[in-house]
């Protein structure tokens, strides 16, 4: 599965906590520094086992097949409010304007 952040998305980093403001409801979310971390990680264009494989497993010293169990219920959860989106193949950045940058 490839995972990218919605291009509707409105994301500030606040120190090592990413506040994002859900583009349909408007509602706020505050994302703790795994969250962000995971969040700054995804490009749309890498896979993302590999993602939580090589940054998330690294950065917090967990295991792979607990780092996917939480990762997967993360992003159903943001795919939920449509903060990122998903697909079987790569995303391409030009469909996704200012993918990956959070001001």
């Amino acid at each position: 599965m490839f995972v990218a952040r919605s291009s509707a998305v409105a994301a500030r980093l606040l120190e090592e906590e990413m506040v994002i403001m859900c583009p349909r409801t408007s509602k706020l979310f505050v994302l703790n520094p795994f969250g962000t971390a995971f969040l700054n990680a995804l490009d749309g264009s890498t896979p993302l086992e590999q993602i939580v494989k090589d940054q998330i497993c690294a950065e917090f010293d967990v295991d792979l097949e607990t780092a996917l169990a939480h990762v997967n219920e993360f992003v159903r959860q943001l795919a939920e409010h449509t903060i990122v989106v998903t697909a079987e193949a790569p995303l391409l950045s030009e469909t996704q304007p200012g993918l990956g940058k959070v001001v």
